[in-house]
């Protein structure tokens, strides 16, 4: 089983894989369609237990309460980009702007979250604190991927 660093950075791997393949569709295709939906529910599935799980045991530590906040806010505003983009028509133009700032914030997010936050982490969270919580990670991504679309429900009622 992966550590916590490692499975972050593996989802991490495979989201800009989903978003080269976005990039390289074009309008409303099926192609375009299906590599949207995986990366929307992969991401707010990993958003959801990267905070349950690793921001949770950061925000115990002093320095890592704000790495942690910074992080979920971060989390926040990708998560609005990321409606907005469900609420628009894919073969409009204005689609694809929003998906290349939406590309830009997350490619920052996830480069300051591997050389920034992890490598700080590595130095304030001892090994012994964080074992088995790459596991931990996992399992509850996949308990979020369920919920995703509940959650989203909610959201739009409040």
């Amino acid at each position: 089983m992966p550590d916590i660093y490692t499975a972050i950075k593996q989802d991490h791997d495979e989201h800009r894989e989903l978003l080269d393949r976005i990039a390289e569709t074009t309008g409303d295709s099926d192609a375009r369609k299906e590599a949207w939906r995986t990366f929307y529910y992969e991401v707010k599935s990993h958003a959801a237990a990267e905070e349950e799980t690793f921001y949770s045991k950061l925000i115990s530590k002093t320095w890592g309460q704000d790495a942690a906040r910074h992080s979920v806010h971060e989390h926040q505003q990708l998560d609005d980009l990321m409606e907005e983009l469900n609420e628009m028509d894919m073969s409009h133009g204005s689609w694809l702007e929003k998906f290349k700032t939406l590309r830009h914030e997350y490619e920052h997010h996830i480069e300051e979250e591997e050389n920034e936050v992890f490598t700080r982490a590595r130095e304030v969270v001892a090994d012994s604190e964080i074992e088995g919580y790459g596991a931990r990670f996992l399992e509850r991504k996949e308990e979020e991927r369920k919920l995703v679309d509940d959650k989203r429900e909610d959201s739009l009622e409040d």
